[in-house]
């Protein structure tokens, strides 16, 4: 099984940015009251004619310029979103023709916020059993297309963005371990009721608003803070690592008080873990990768420092990524 690691990575991020004051302009709410819940102060917002494959090809296309990766070269593309452009045909398609990736397969996985966890996942093993040499992850989302303005439990939680990875076989460290989890017993915590073969669009759902996030806050924040810390320490365990040898944690950004407790169980410093929930708000499956962007930018991240991400979602589900650095 051949080693696989990171040889690029890119992000689009929009330009637009909506400021807690801003919400609190036409929302019953105030930065106070969102910041002390969540760490959020602000989030990026697509403009209304934008698609998330927009955002898709942007990332995918820096991620190729810095892994000096041509289009012809790429075997596949996977695409982890919940905000796909339509139904079918899949992001990825739209990716692929836009990139100009002729040879390469494409489709779409939706895994929620772990989305890009499960694509690098898929990819790793793709790429270790010598099938394909080179694959394109990216985790791109629009969920402010999918919550209610007036519903300030949901709207002032999330953002818009993508990230994206080009995955190649690697003679030195890569992927060390990975982990994949569901309890579909919480779905019924986070989910958008209508829109698919249960509830097809109607007068009726969208008049009731079925087609706008829905979520148990209170549920979902005990499962958060008990399966970061759970699938932490697992991954650490399949690694064969222990906390103090992470150089880097890279938390699902949803809610600085879940990464905080997480953070205090490990007792990792602070300048040892990628914050940027404050800025960009919950972007699901891009708020990984554009986390380890930001930290490549930052000079956070080198060659060989080990690092762990870990994330969840809608599904319920969870995902988790030991990785020593490779670009």
């Amino acid at each position: 099984m051949r080693r696989v690691g990171i040889a690029g990575i890119g992000v689009a991020i929009p330009e637009k940015c909506l400021t807690n004051e801003d919400l609190a302009k036409f929302m019953d709410t105030s930065d106070e009251w969102i910041r002390s819940r969540t760490g959020i102060r602000e989030r990026r917002l697509a403009e209304p004619h934008e698609a998330t494959s927009d955002y898709a090809i942007r990332a995918a296309r820096q991620a190729m310029e810095r892994a000096g990766v041509e289009a012809e070269e790429i075997d596949l593309i996977i695409v982890a979103t919940v905000t796909g452009d339509m139904p079918f045909p899949s992001t990825a398609c739209l990716v692929q023709d836009a990139i100009g990736a002729k040879r390469a397969g494409a489709f779409d996985l939706q895994a929620a916020c772990p989305g890009w966890i499960y694509g690098m996942t898929v990819a790793e093993g793709m790429i270790a059993s010598g099938r394909f040499n080179c694959i394109l992850v990216i985790g791109a989302e629009m969920l402010s297309k999918l919550v209610s303005w007036a519903d300030r439990s949901t709207a002032v939680l999330f953002g818009d963005g993508a990230g994206a990875a080009i995955l190649k076989p690697v003679q030195e460290g890569g992927i060390q371990a990975t982990l994949v989890g569901a309890d579909g017993s919480g779905g019924c915590n986070l989910y958008v009721p209508a829109g698919g073969s249960r509830r097809p669009t109607t007068a009726e759902t969208v008049a009731e608003g079925a087609h706008f996030v829905k979520m148990n806050g209170q549920e979902v924040f005990k499962f958060a803070v008990r399966v970061m810390n759970e699938a932490t320490g697992e991954i650490l365990a399949k690694a064969g690592w222990t906390a103090d040898q992470i150089d880097l944690l890279v938390p699902h950004q949803a809610n600085g008080r879940i990464i905080d407790a997480a953070v205090k169980r490990l007792g990792l410093p602070a300048e040892r873990v990628v914050v940027n929930v404050d800025r960009y708000a919950n972007t699901s499956s891009a708020s990984i990768p554009i986390a380890l962007w930001e930290a490549q930018e930052a000079g956070r991240l080198k060659p060989g420092d080990k690092v762990v991400c870990v994330s969840f979602g809608a599904g319920l589900v969870w995902g988790a990524l030991a990785l020593e650095w490779t670009c």
